[in-house]
């Protein structure tokens, strides 16, 4: 082998490509490439790639974090947001090029641009506090608030009263607002103490639909409406009946139906997401994909951090069909239905997972955004007529071109019950046949989310220091139809944990490479939860890291900010109802039996699965002399290994490895 492997610093060489949109005319498409800059900061610009002449052009230049790019009807100009006043606000740059403009000035910012079909309005969401006017001017960067300013106590009467990304909530809500782009007038659409999501335009521009939780109690109810607002008369128009959770509204063509995303959460957040059809004349719903058993959404896991939000089900000009992507059996493929007998199809597929897409005007061609697992993530344009692909981007390229990129191999067996189940794995750099190597088995998060076909720079630094990888996806994950996904609520650590030991059992019995006493396991999340599980029931592994995790399903009850009704959705109880159960499934019972050197890894700002949940698991190993080490990462939240600051991230893998290097 003459190059090296992935080591954990390359992450400050990464370009993530993410947010294609193909311009009106076909001819050019405006992505968001984030890299960390010299201050080991992320850094957002704008680049639009001309697709006929290949020339990519930096468009923005500030040293800031510029977003959410979108084009004018008339492809002249490009809508974005940015931090680059302070606060994320609307700002346009013509495509002749110039300095941008600043569009939006609230004094909270403003997100979401939409433009109206002729181009002359904009809708954008701006977070408001009840009766708080509009137009409150931004505040200063100067006006600060002094660091003598008088302490005063946070209240709250919410359920929900805090969240992963944002902490403590304060009493705002995002509401609605449309700006016409010819005088600046901004008009507010909706209020009261409800978030407004998910707004589009009516192709003639009168009407706007959108998504709102406006249920009595939307903190203890998850039943998201689709609505619509006639713009003359400002009239609200509740269009779904309460009974399920929908989101992603596109109007057809002529503006008679809209196009949704959801379910109607029979099996709560275990339910597949499928594509629904709404009359805007009867009111009538239906669901297209009712009887194809696939989960209508991109839930493929990387650490590219790709995701950009959902395009929804987009329209085909006849109205005859919609788009959309989907998971799996491990990728993420873009597919298409017939709105007259229902026929779901593939459009575009391969070992990969697509993760974005945008039509030119005409939808003659496609651009889409895919990773794979040699490519963190690139743009290509797709030519729908024949399916060809011309490669606009190859944004990684260059540097990767001196790394030796370790490849997987897909892997399927049974489990010990005779479900069939579905993995990868990864062998070493290096690797020399007739030595034996160490075997990392890492557990995803959600758990109804989905390893893939998509690039992990995690597993590649695990591999370049001479661990083979193991990962697969246990029953609760997406990708394998709805009662597979569902099989792990109300089970957790049953046939969910008995699947990794399967797989792990399966994997060192067929790969004859595999040191049998040289096995180590980690994950974070539910992952983390799976690993605190195993080290508490089986000597197997020989090491462990612990992160992000779960371990008193008690405690996590009042202080995750999901915890109120995640325990009843996911182990079917809760603390008022069976403390008992939630007891017997959280690892920390089980802590007495732990044999395995343990690091627990967890986030200071972590609300998800808050810090207390490692504190517990660490203390109680370090009372019984396990050997263990406790890392606690400032200022970061549950998305560190995807969305943490650089130096951290870096830092996390350089502690996973040493751990495993240490024991294993």
């Amino acid at each position: 082998m003459t190059k090296p492997g992935i080591v954990a610093k390359d992450l400050l060489k990464f370009s993530f490509i993410s947010d294609p949109q193909l311009s009106p005319d076909g001819t050019k498409v405006v992505f968001v490439k984030r890299i960390i800059n010299d201050k080991k900061n992320y850094q957002s610009s704008l680049y639009v790639k001309d697709v006929t002449t290949g020339v990519e052009t930096r468009f923005t230049q500030a040293d800031a974090n510029d977003t959410n790019p979108r084009w004018s009807p008339d492809g002249n100009t490009i809508l974005f947001v940015s931090n680059r006043s302070g606060k994320q606000q609307i700002w346009s740059i013509s495509l002749t090029g110039g300095e941008a403009q600043q569009l939006t000035h609230f004094s909270n910012g403003a997100t979401n641009p939409v433009y109206s079909p002729d181009g002359k309005q904009l809708l954008v969401t701006v977070s408001l506090e009840e009766e708080e006017p509009l137009n409150g001017e931004e505040a200063s960067n100067n006006n600060k608030e002094s660091k003598d300013a008088e302490l005063k106590p946070y209240v709250t009467t919410r359920l929900k009263y805090k969240a992963e990304g944002e902490g403590l909530l304060k009493n705002n809500y995002q509401q609605l607002v449309v700006i016409d782009l010819e005088t600046g007038a901004a008009t507010q659409l909706t209020d009261g103490l409800f978030d407004h999501h998910d707004g589009a335009f009516s192709p003639d521009g009168k009407r706007i639909a959108f998504a709102s939780n406006q249920t009595d109690d939307p903190d203890r109810t998850f039943r998201i409406d689709i609505f619509e607002i006639d713009l003359a008369s400002k009239q609200i128009t509740k269009l779904t009946n309460g009974e399920g959770m929908f989101d992603s509204p596109n109007y057809s063509p002529d503006g008679s139906q809209i196009s949704l995303l959801g379910h109607d959460l029979a099996y709560t957040n275990a339910t597949l997401t499928r594509v629904w059809v709404l009359d805007l004349a009867t009111k009538q719903l239906r669901c297209l994909t009712e009887d194809w058993d696939v989960h209508a959404e991109d839930v493929a896991i990387n650490d590219m951090a790709t995701g950009v939000g959902n395009a929804g089900a987009v329209w085909a000009n006849d109205a005859s069909k919609l788009f959309f992507l989907a998971s799996d059996h491990g990728n993420t493929h873009l597919y298409q239905v017939n709105l007259v007998d229902e026929k779901v199809s593939t459009v575009l597929s391969g070992n990969r997972q697509i993760y974005a897409f945008s039509f030119d005007m005409n939808q003659q061609k496609l651009a889409i955004a895919i990773s794979d697992n040699q490519t963190p993530g690139d743009l290509y344009l797709v030519n729908l007529d024949d399916k060809k692909e011309q490669r606009l981007t190859t944004s990684n390229q260059a540097w990767l071109g001196e790394r030796y990129i370790a490849e997987t191999e897909a892997i399927e067996f049974l489990a010990r019950d005779g479900i069939p189940l579905h993995g990868w794995i990864m062998k070493p750099i290096g690797f020399e046949e007739g030595k034996k190597y160490p075997l990392i088995v890492e557990i995803h998060g959600g758990p109804h989310m989905m390893y893939s076909n998509a690039f992990m720079h995690e597993f590649q630094v695990l591999a370049a220091k001479g661990y083979g990888v193991l990962y697969i996806n246990p029953r609760g994950s997406h990708g394998y139809g709805q009662a597979f996904v569902d099989a792990v609520r109300g089970d957790y650590g049953g046939g969910d944990y008995q699947d990794i030991i399967d797989a792990t059992n399966y994997t060192v019995e067929t790969y004859d490479w595999i040191d049998k006493e040289r096995l180590g396991v980690t994950g974070g999340s539910y992952g983390g939860f799976m690993t605190n599980w195993i080290v508490g029931h089986t000597n197997l592994f020989k090491a462990a890291v612990t992160q992000r995790s779960i371990s008193n399903w008690l405690s996590f009850y009042g202080v995750s900010d999901i915890g109120y009704f995640f325990t009843e959705w996911e182990l079917k109880t809760s603390m008022l109802e069976n403390p008992d159960k939630m007891w017997n499934q959280s690892p920390l019972r089980y802590v007495n039996n732990v044999e395995t050197p343990t690091l627990v890894i967890h986030s200071e700002k972590d609300y998800r699965c808050p810090i207390e949940q490692g504190e517990q698991f660490y203390v109680a190993l370090k009372h019984r002399g396990i050997p263990t080490k406790f890392v606690r990462y400032p200022e970061s939240n549950h998305g560190l290994s995807r969305n943490g600051k650089p130096a951290l991230r870096i830092s996390r893998l350089n502690e996973i490895v040493e751990w495993f290097d240490t024991y294993l």
